[in-house]
């Protein structure tokens, strides 16, 4: 490539490139072709390629996944107008759950502005600042390198999130220069990663705390995933006998596997009875939101002292009152209180805290041998509880799950306690809640980690919200497996009609259709199952077929817990009046 054939496109592709960036998620549009040539001409020879999606908010969800699977930076691309705002559900989900996406959007050159060109009159700065970290414009290459640099960075300080970078036309189109080649600078030079250290003082004040406490509970949220402290989570929990528990986004921080663990979802009687009789409770990186119902009573007690370390200040004291409030990276605070508890926390309360978890542990095993009805059930259609239960006993510990849907999401994360998880491999949209994402999450996923088995956990009516992404697993011939539990309705919409509606289902129910017949069309393996006992073949068979894959399991509508334990919420807070 010689100096005179070197432009704005050229100059992104190379920016990319120095950050290690693997794959751009997105669909090709006329202003974005400088990006797709360079693409073409030298990048995927040094290791950048696109994944062409069929809509740009999946595109966007991919690379979310690719995120949340590896604790790198997912990058999704649109063009201008229609481009940039189908990508504006997806990059909303990803702000609200706090993961890394460098967005880029097309935007026509500035000589066109008011001048009623195509596409070219949506202001979509505007339309991503509330839902990124980050907004910049750009209309020169020289821009490029400091302008990817500095969202980067951004993306990936603090309380992580989406950064937006636009670009004008004339930044891809004109020529660029050997001194903006120059300007690219590696991740190691301009970023490197300090954690934030609570005070000395603060550490003492939390071990002191703990010296009163008799029933500690910790809980750990998302934040321990985002900076790899899931090993120090188990050390504190293990080491010292404190019962733990998880929010959704903190699954894989601790699991099962260790004595300590009781459960990561509130529907679960050992970690429901924990938060209501514990009288400490330690927050790692945890949002005290819907997931862990805001910290209220009647599932919390309200006497019992919180001690909160959170890396967003923000966070701090919302919705709960806490004792100690720490604004500071998880692993540095955990690190530092499991030097200060081995000087100073007596010995003595590890044998008192045993005694409190071995009271909470005979609830988690009591359900967990409950499980067993489920899996022995003959009901046609097939349980939703014994889907899920099938499901996990069938993949390896390893396996990638992406959950979607209503109803078929919340038996995947009640169940999920009882399966042992690694960090970043149960991935689910928590404040968005969005509908739709198990396939372009699989996507994500299987590119991020290949060597994984990948699982995708949907409902019928979040499937189709995705389906025509099968296309895209087929183009890539990525063997991932995506289930749909097909109750034929709106499950969680259907179960709130049912108890506080008189059963007066208003677009609630869905046709029989058969979403086999739909997959083979792409090329994918697929299988219809009405009977219960013909569903683990099918997962065998599936597997075996080393192709993307599709299982449509009949299951019977059913009300979930968190539906009924939700509705109690509400009530207790005076919503019905």
């Amino acid at each position: 490539m010689s100096k005179k054939d070197l432009d704005g496109g050229d100059l992104l592709v190379r920016s990319l490139l120095s950050e290690g960036v693997k794959y751009i998620f997105g669909i090709t549009g006329g202003e974005l072709l400088r990006i797709y040539d360079a693409i073409y001409r030298f990048g995927r020879n040094e290791g950048l390629d696109t994944i062409m999606v069929r809509h740009e908010q999946n595109g966007a969800h991919a690379a979310d996944a690719y995120a949340r699977a590896t604790g790198e930076i997912g990058v999704c691309m649109g063009t201008v107008g229609p481009g940039v705002m189908h990508l504006i559900p997806a990059v909303a989900s990803a702000w609200a759950d706090s993961i890394p996406l460098l967005v880029i959007g097309a935007q026509v050159a500035k000589i066109f502005d008011n001048t009623g060109i195509i596409q070219g009159y949506i202001d979509q700065m505007a339309a991503m600042k509330p839902i990124t970290k980050l907004q910049i414009s750009l209309e020169n290459p020289s821009e490029i390198p400091e302008a990817i640099q500095k969202a980067i960075k951004t993306a990936l300080s603090g309380r992580r999130g989406p950064v937006y970078l636009e670009f004008r036309e004339t930044a891809l189109v004109r020529a660029a220069s050997e001194e903006d080649v120059n300007k690219i600078q590696g991740s190691q030079q301009y970023r490197q990663k300090v954690r934030i250290k609570a005070k000395d003082e603060d550490i003492k004040a939390i071990v002191n705390l703990l010296k009163t406490a008799e029933k500690p509970l910790i809980i750990a949220g998302g934040g321990t995933l985002a900076s790899e402290a899931s090993g120090e989570v188990k050390k504190l929990s293990t080491n010292y006998m404190i019962p733990t528990g998880t929010t959704v986004n903190g699954i894989g921080s601790i699991s099962r596997d260790e004595s300590t663990y009781v459960g990561s979802m509130f529907t679960l009687n050992a970690l429901r009875t924990a938060a209501s009789k514990a009288d400490i409770v330690l927050s790692f990186g945890c949002k005290w939101d819907y997931t862990t119902l805001f910290g209220d009573v009647p599932f919390w007690n309200k006497n019992q002292k919180l001690i909160q370390v959170d890396i967003d200040s923000k966070e701090i004291g919302k919705n709960r009152t806490a004792e100690i409030g720490i604004v500071a990276d998880a692993k540095s605070v955990l690190r530092q209180l499991l030097l200060e508890m081995e000087k100073s926390l007596p010995k003595e309360k590890i044998t008192e805290w045993s005694e409190w978890n071995d009271f909470l542990q005979e609830f988690y095993i009591a359900e967990l041998a409950q499980n067993e009805k489920f899996l022995k059930s003959d009901k046609k259609p097939m349980l939703p509880q014994r889907l899920v239960l099938e499901i996990y006993n069938f993949f390896p510990p390893e396996t990638i799950y992406t959950i979607d849907g209503g109803d078929i999401m919340a038996f995947s994360h009640m169940f999920i306690s009882y399966f042992s998880r690694f960090p970043r491999s149960y991935l689910y949209p928590v404040g968005m809640g969005h509908l739709g994402v198990g396939l372009p999450y699989a996507i994500g996923a299987k590119l991020a980690k290949p060597n994984n088995p990948v699982v995708a956990i949907t409902g019928d009516g979040s499937f189709l919200f995705s389906a025509q992404e099968l296309d895209t697993a087929v183009r890539f011939n990525l063997p991932i497996i995506c289930i749909i539990s097909n109750n034929s309705c709106w499950g969680m919409i259907k179960g709130n009609q049912y108890l506080n509606y008189g059963k007066r289902y208003c677009d609630t129910d869905l046709p029989a259709t058969n979403f086999a017949e739909i997959a083979k069309s792409y090329g994918c393996y697929a299988e219809k199952i009405t009977n219960p006992d013909e569903f683990q073949g099918a997962l065998q068979r599936a597997v075996d077929s080393k192709r993307p894959a599709v299982i449509d399991v009949d299951v019977s509508f059913e009300i979930n817990p968190a539906r009924r334990m939700f509705d109690l919420y509400k009530k207790s807070k005076g919503l019905y009046g």
